[in-house]
């Protein structure tokens, strides 16, 4: 044992004494790297060019001399991290109070017995929160505001996002992986289904139960229990998905699991919003002459009532907090279509007139309201008119975004590059000290504590609490976004040294094996928060 100890620290001496070989040659510019995350490079079998770092004081004195940099002016994949970007921007260009807004129309009137007699249209500008339980309250409103049954259909409109259809099999392959939900401006419950595996060691069965209820759609009740190690206990399963009306089982499910949950992407993503909303409908005692499905808002609807999300702020932490990729896309769309926000784009961009967005008295023009714009749209949109919005919805978020950063920082068009505001991209690309500047940015403004709280906290929430990784001296000393695809990990925010210092911390690995190297990225977080020298 004490001879194999020895030869590894030979090995890995022998490494590091390379790997300062490296440091030594390296640009002027960069800083020497802390032993410990020279070690953990080693042990990783990582090169130094893998890593990209910048850390600094917060405050003027951080842009004038970082503590570290480490190729800090090189472009890479900064997978989550780019949510810092579009969350921080939204903050900034929307307010922490703003909100999105859901229209629910009628093309028809409603008499005294609670039967509208047309269609009933929801039309949806982009809210990522209208998760089951809020959908449940929109219809619930709407059944206390006299409408029981609707003679016509119910139309779903989603048409204000304006931008090519996408395949959810695109980034990665895995249609099913609910991160891969393609954004809609009517994203009802994030179009995915959550099954439940109860036990019931009695009749040797798991019971299987599902979070919502989607018309037309069947699911097994039961798979057998068996003895066997948890394990693979998916793979155990043998779940057929093929089929989007029936989700059928036929393995067995392992009794030493206990209760486990599995989170799906539908399978046929293109009908889940009809069918929820015919299910929930039913359930909650509405009735319906017609069908559920997609469509825009006829010229001749009527507001009926608009259903307001959460606040911003509320909406930025879940996003940071749990790395929540479709609600980041939904955000970064809705910064495309805001009135406010595409005011502000460069001439040029391109804008096409959107007939689906007239409606009569009181008018919803398709643009979102900016804060304090309610009152002055509805009195201008006293008659039918027409709404120009951006042609592709993605194309004004990018620039708007883009253009957001640019001012606020010192960062070149190829330092940052912005492509769905997720991070959820193979194109997306950040320098570590532009990223940098940019979170230096925002420790000033006075919207600051609406985005460092939503970030998670190293070892106690969100993404950070991960098991198994050694914050060290960091340890609920910071607040960071987390960020990793198959090629990408990373780690920026904010972090409390031992003298009560803050310092902006940017550090992220690009390498077909980057995830190993999650230990190099905790070595240099607790190398700052210990306020160490190289």
């Amino acid at each position: 044992m004490v001879a194999m100890s020895r030869s590894r620290l030979l090995r890995r001496l022998s490494a590091c004494w390379l790997l300062a070989i490296f440091v030594s040659g390296a640009a002027a510019a960069d800083d020497p790297l802390p032993i410990s995350v020279q070690v953990a490079l080693a042990d990783a079998r990582l090169p130094p060019e893998a890593l990209v770092a910048w850390v600094a004081e917060v405050g003027p004195q951080g842009h004038e001399a970082p503590r570290l940099t480490w190729r800090a002016r090189e472009p890479v994949n900064p997978a989550s991290l780019m949510k810092l970007y579009s969350t921080g921007a939204a903050l900034e260009l929307l307010g922490p109070a703003w909100t999105w807004s859901t229209p629910v129309l009628a093309t028809g009137p409603i008499d005294a017995r609670g039967v509208l007699h047309g269609d009933l249209v929801i039309q949806g500008r982009g809210d990522p929160t209208l998760v089951i339980e809020r959908l449940w309250l929109l219809l619930r409103q709407l059944q206390q505001r006299g409408v029981r049954e609707v003679r016509g259909d119910i139309v779903l409109d989603g048409s204000a996002f304006t931008q090519p259809p996408g395949d959810p099999a695109d980034f990665d392959g895995d249609a099913l992986r609910p991160y891969n939900v393609q954004p809609d401006a009517l994203m009802l419950n994030l179009k995915s289904i959550t099954l439940g595996f109860v036990p019931d060691p009695p009749r040797k069965i798991a019971r299987i139960t599902t979070d919502v209820p989607l018309a037309g759609v069947k699911v097994d009740a039961r798979v057998p229990l068996t003895a066997n190690d948890c394990g693979n206990w998916r793979g155990a399963l043998k779940a057929d998905f093929s089929d989007p009306a029936r989700l059928k089982f036929s393995g067995s499910y392992p009794v030493a699991c206990g209760e486990k949950s599995w989170s799906l992407a539908y399978a046929d993503p293109a009908s889940y919003n009809a069918r929820l909303v015919d299910a929930l409908w039913r359930e909650t005692g509405g009735r319906l002459g017609g069908r559920v499905r997609e469509g825009v808002a006829a010229p001749e609807s009527s507001l009926l009532f608009e259903f307001a999300s959460p606040p911003l702020a509320s909406v930025v932490r879940d996003i940071n907090k749990f790395s929540n990729n479709v609600m980041a896309q939904q955000l970064f769309l809705s910064l495309g279509l805001d009135a406010a926000v595409t005011a502000q784009l460069p001439q040029g961009t391109p804008a096409f007139v959107s007939a689906s967005a007239t409606v009569s008295t009181p008018a919803l023009p398709i643009v979102l309201p900016s804060p304090g714009e309610p009152q002055r749209q509805e009195a201008a949109a006293s008659e039918a008119r027409l709404s120009v919005v951006p042609l592709d919805t993605a194309q004004a978020a990018r620039a708007a975004v883009s253009r957001h950063v640019r001012e606020r920082t010192a960062c070149t068009q190829a330092e940052v590059v912005i492509d769905n505001g997720s991070g959820l991209s193979r194109s997306s690309r950040s320098s570590a000290s532009c990223l940098g500047a940019w979170l230096q940015a925002l420790w000033t403004s006075p919207l600051m504590p609406e985005l460092t709280s939503s970030l998670p906290l190293p070892g106690v929430d969100g993404t950070a609490k991960r098991p198994g990784r050694i914050w060290g001296a960091a340890l609920g000393r910071a607040h960071l976004k987390t960020g990793s695809l198959r090629d990408a990990a990373g780690l920026a925010g904010y972090v409390i040294g031992t003298s009560g210092r803050r310092y902006v911390f940017v550090a992220i690995l690009n390498h077909p094996n980057a995830n190993a190297g999650r230990p190099v990225l905790d070595a240099l977080l607790d190398w700052t928060a210990q306020e160490g020298s190289p």
